[in-house]
């Protein structure tokens, strides 16, 4: 009587499935890009006031302590704040900044908007949608993605305004 080979590699094919599939699971993460983290209420307070509270993923650590360090020259404006809330969302930023593939590098000037990843994301963006007056800019995600406010970045939810 012959053996049954599948029930001798079983174990082995359940195992290499599984492994497979984290292996594919990490790689798909890098491909969609920052995993959505619920916001610190403190850091949607101070930064939500003035653009898209931009989840903490989209930059690395290095990037997010240059950002704090300066807030006094916070993109032409003083964003300044007072010494724990610094502390509190530099730690916060730096806990959860982006480790991803293509978030690991810092971008030019630590901007979001210049990172390789996000140039690749939005590569099929015609220029002069920058400049329409319902977007102004790159760094206007909600002009586009409705739900960016929560995190949501579905490209297939992209709706670029005339």
């Amino acid at each position: 009587m012959r053996k049954q080979p599948f029930k001798i590699l079983r174990p082995c094919v359940v195992a290499l499935a599984a492994a497979l599939a984290a292996i594919h699971a990490g790689g798909a993460e890098d491909d969609r890009g920052p995993p959505r983290t619920p916001l610190l209420p403190r850091y949607k307070q101070e930064c939500a006031a003035c653009h898209v509270a931009y989840p903490p993923g989209m930059l690395p650590a290095e990037s997010w302590r240059r950002v704090m360090q300066g807030l006094s020259r916070h993109h032409g404006t003083d964003a300044s704040l007072d010494a724990a809330a610094t502390d509190e969302l530099s730690a916060w930023l730096s806990a959860r900044a982006g480790t991803f593939k293509r978030a690991r590098e810092a971008p030019p000037e630590d901007r979001i908007t210049r990172s390789a990843w996000f140039l690749r994301k939005h590569d099929e963006v015609p220029a002069a949608a920058w400049k329409r007056t319902a977007v102004k800019s790159p760094a206007n995600c909600t002009a586009c993605h409705a739900q960016a406010d929560q995190g949501v970045f579905d490209e297939h939810q992209v709706r670029i305004p005339r």
